[in-house]
């Protein structure tokens, strides 16, 4: 905003209004809309804007012991980049780890990339992790929440900057209701039901 004004005081009329647009852009990137959170007891909400672009089972999970269900939801630049919690529990760790910044939307992002994992473990004793993943633009990772920390679905818990994915891993007996290319909306959208 301060670069964008000097340019306008100076008559830099042209590089100026260039400016103006991407200030605008990044205000409009860090909306924060309420959202309506789905009341069911049981129904997991989406933890981010954006696209399923996986539903998979897995045989091992770095995250939880044995096999797990993994979804997966891709944010572009366009949508809202404010994470939430998808499922009340209670946060067991947080686990921090660096890597590259290749594009979200490949698989070997889950691996390769820098991400920061909540391993929670609800009131009736089921585990499940929500991954935030860094990009191929997104550099920046918020985390707002810690270990012992009590969480409620529908709360925001931090943000990726500029686009990026988050990854759940879920129990075997997970219902997911979702499927790929399926729009997400985080905290309205039902990704499943924890039975």
């Amino acid at each position: 905003i301060l670069i964008t004004g000097m340019l306008f005081y100076f008559g830099w009329t042209a590089p100026g209004f260039i400016f103006l647009g991407v200030t605008l852009f990044v205000c409009w990137f860090f909306r924060d809309p309420d959202r309506e959170i789905p009341r069911g007891e049981n129904e997991m909400a989406s933890p981010a804007d954006g696209r399923v672009i996986i539903v998979d089972r897995l045989s091992t999970c770095e995250y939880m012991p044995g096999p797990c269900q993994k979804v997966s939801i891709f944010m572009n630049v366009f949508n809202v980049h404010v994470n939430r919690v998808p499922f009340d529990g209670i946060i067991e760790r947080v686990q921090y780890s660096p890597g590259k910044f290749i594009n979200a939307s490949f698989d070997k992002a889950s691996v390769h990339n820098e991400r920061n994992a909540l391993v929670v473990r609800t009131h009736a004793d089921k585990k499940f992790a929500v991954v935030q993943i860094a990009g191929l633009v997104a550099r920046r990772i918020v985390n707002c929440v810690q270990a012992g920390e009590q969480i409620k679905k529908g709360e925001r818990y931090g943000m990726i900057q500029f686009g990026s994915r988050l990854d759940l891993y879920l129990p075997l007996d997970f219902e997911v209701c979702v499927k790929i290319g399926d729009k997400t909306k985080a905290g309205t959208t039902v990704i499943g039901i924890m039975n």
